[in-house]
Formats: C-alpha cells, sequence, structure tokens
C-alpha cells in the first residue's frame, strides 16, 4: 500500500513539475506513469520504478508525437501561400 502512494505521489510531483513545459509532456507523463506504475506492480512489486520509467517514455512520445503535428501544421519550405481571390 506503501507504494501505490509513493507512486502517486511521484507522479503527481512529477506532472506539476512539469506543468510549467507543457500540456503535452505533463499529460505524456501522466498516462505514462500510471500505466507504468500497473505494470511495474504486477511484474514484481516495482510500482515506483515502472511509474519513473513509464513517465519518461510518455515525454518522449508526447513530445514526437507534437513535433509531427506541427511539422503537418507548417506549409513546406519554399512555397508560397495561394493568393486570395
Amino acid at each position: 500500500m506503501k507504494t501505490k502512494f509513493s507512486a502517486a505521489f511521484l507522479a503527481i510531483s512529477l506532472a506539476s513539475s512539469l506543468g510549467l513545459a507543457g500540456e503535452a509532456q505533463a499529460k505524456g507523463c501522466l498516462k505514462g506513469a500510471l500505466v507504468g506504475g500497473v505494470a511495474g506492480h504486477y511484474a514484481g512489486h516495482h510500482a515506483v520504478v515502472g511509474a519513473i520509467g513509464g513517465c519518461i517514455a510518455g515525454r518522449h512520445l508526447a513530445k514526437q508525437k507534437a513535433m509531427q503535428q506541427q511539422q503537418n501544421a507548417a506549409p513546406a519550405p519554399g512555397t508560397a501561400p495561394a493568393p486570395a481571390r
């Protein structure tokens, strides 16, 4: 029970400290920490280690997704916008 509270506290503290960095990174950390904590718990009572690893992986994936969305939204270099009629 103590491990679950520690994992939850760690996930919340990481998410609150990352709140200044952007919403996508915080979402990735929370989702990753939740999944990692559960997986770590069932894989040998290592919920805290799983939550930390899940947070790191979730932040990385959220950052990649945000960068890809930003690239898809930006026009290709060297192209001019279509003139308005």
